[in-house]
């Protein structure tokens, strides 16, 4: 006796179908498997499923299957396959395909994979080393020598009560072991340290206080949103870029989706669109490019 998925999970007709179009992409662009590298693992009425097969649907089916050790998974994976060979054929012999449904959501599904195939093709062709690296410089030249400054804070709700802590270290009390005790802000924990942040990413009055300080200095009461601060300056120095290979794979993602967002743009453009839902000049404005409005950018 086979494990399989709950049903409701198995013949989620929609779900499926869109994750149909993760599965085929996933492999649109790989090379061909040998024999070898690609065994079959079953065969329902005469039908294979292939190893690659398991790999595809496991991509799809990811989430459910996160906490599942290996076995488990390629089990559950392979009995998920078996059930939608048998399942399938049976919609096969009622016809199913032959309804209208049926082949709206089958078009549906072609133009998507289609986009998604294409779309993939030249984020792979535009992420080039050379490009990649361009980005980086870039974005690097806009970070290094911001200041950047590392400092802890105590967060009480009154002034009154700010008071009584800037009173507590001017007598020699460890402003870590006191943000522990005294402090409301959830990283008191950490005796109150921030870390290294920069001017734009903390609230004016504290980015203010914080950065006039110089190291080892302790602030007055600060009012902020959040209520009463008592802040001291660790450290502080100039920021520098990441290395490249620390941010590698945020800038493929962002050089991927650019090129497609601009080869859509560039295909709107060239491409004749009617809107018939609305007046004529709207239908015209939302005829032109909307990079980031396009369809999701396909994987690669």
């Amino acid at each position: 006796m086979t494990t399989s998925f709950p049903a409701t999970q198995r013949f989620r007709y929609a779900s499926a179908l869109a994750g149909s179009l993760a599965l085929a992409l996933s492999l649109a662009f790989a090379g061909p498997l040998r024999a070898a590298d690609d065994p079959v693992l079953a065969k329902v009425n005469g039908a294979e499923i292939k190893k690659s097969d398991v790999t595809m649907a496991e991509e799809e089916l990811g989430p459910s299957l996160a906490q599942m050790d290996p076995a488990t998974k390629d089990e559950n994976v392979l009995s998920f396959l078996i059930d939608m060979k048998i399942v399938s054929k049976a919609a096969e012999d009622r016809k199913i395909a032959d309804s209208e449904e049926f082949k709206k959501r089958l078009a549906f599904a072609r133009n998507r994979l289609l986009m998604d195939s294409l779309l993939a093709g030249e984020g792979k062709a535009a992420t080039t080393p050379d490009a990649m690296k361009k980005v980086y410089e870039e974005a690097a030249k806009q970070i290094t020598g911001e200041q950047e400054v590392r400092a802890r804070h105590i967060l009480v709700e009154t002034e009154d009560e700010a008071k009584a802590v800037k009173a507590e270290l001017e007598k020699g009390a460890d402003f870590a072991e006191l943000a522990k005790k005294k402090s409301k802000d959830p990283g008191s924990a950490d005796g109150g340290d921030l870390g290294f942040f920069t001017k734009e990413q903390m609230v004016p009055e504290f980015s203010a206080v914080a950065f006039s300080l110089e190291p080892g200095k302790i602030s007055d009461p600060v009012k902020s949103q959040f209520g009463w601060h008592i802040i001291k300056v660790e450290e502080k120095r100039n920021r520098k870029a990441p290395d490249f290979e620390q941010v590698k794979a945020q800038i493929e993602q962002y050089v991927t989706r650019k090129a497609q967002a601009e080869y859509v743009a560039k295909l709107r453009t060239e491409a004749k669109v009617e809107r018939l839902d609305q007046p004529a000049a709207d239908a015209s404005k939302d005829a032109k490019p909307s990079d980031s409005k396009m369809a999701p950018p396909a994987k690669k």
